[in-house]
């Protein structure tokens, strides 16, 4: 449930969200995942943390609630910190982590983490169920990144990888609806934007 207060202050995040996401780069989608190249979400083979074969959109996204960051092991401050906020998001949701809403966090350094590597870091923070960690072959997690709106125009800006770690994606895929939060918001207002998308929710004054 939300109250009227965190409600408005996560439309005020989904929308600051949006803005740094910039004008044009935030499409809601009107074509659903196909194999081809121009789907907007492709079907790209990713690997669980438990090592586990999955493809990106038949099923991980396919007429789910998501929540998706980008973020790499070895990452310093920000990814430790952002993935413990994220988790505070997760113990939010309750039972509806793994039920009606799912977590994914996508690697950007497929090379160096394998599902074992991810596995390890998914028991540092606790992670329960409903969160997958994801790898994949690198060119099809560079194509994933960019088709998620996890990118910079600017080729020396987006060769850095902190800088593809400080946002959320958050869709509904049967609603076709999606947007962005910043992963460093309060969980009550992430939670409210997943909220917002979910037309289950009942909203209390």
């Amino acid at each position: 449930m939300n109250t009227r207060r965190n409600i408005i202050a996560g439309l005020g995040t989904a929308a600051l969200g949006l803005l740094a996401w910039r004008a044009g780069q935030d499409p809601v989608a009107s074509d659903r995942a196909q194999d081809d190249g121009d789907a907007y979400l492709p079907n790209t083979k990713l690997y669980t943390h438990e090592g586990k074969a999955v493809r990106f959109y038949d099923d991980l996204v396919r007429d789910k609630i998501v929540a998706i960051n980008m973020m790499y092991t070895s990452c310093g401050k920000r990814c430790p910190t952002m993935t413990a906020n994220m988790r505070a998001v997760q113990q939010l949701l309750g039972e509806r982590a793994g039920r009606d809403v799912f977590l994914y966090s996508i690697t950007l350094e497929p090379l160096l983490d394998s599902p074992a590597v991810l596995k390890e870091y998914a028991e540092k923070y606790r992670i329960g169920r409903g969160w997958s960690f994801l790898t994949g072959d690198p060119d099809d997690m560079e194509r994933l990144r960019y088709r998620l709106g996890f990118y910079d125009v600017n080729p020396e800006v987006d060769a850095n990888k902190t800088n593809h770690t400080g946002m959320v994606r958050i869709g509904n895929d049967r609603f076709n609806r999606w947007t962005m939060a910043p992963a460093l918001a309060e969980p009550k207002q992430i939670l409210a934007v997943l909220n917002h998308i979910d037309p289950d929710m009942v909203m209390t004054v």
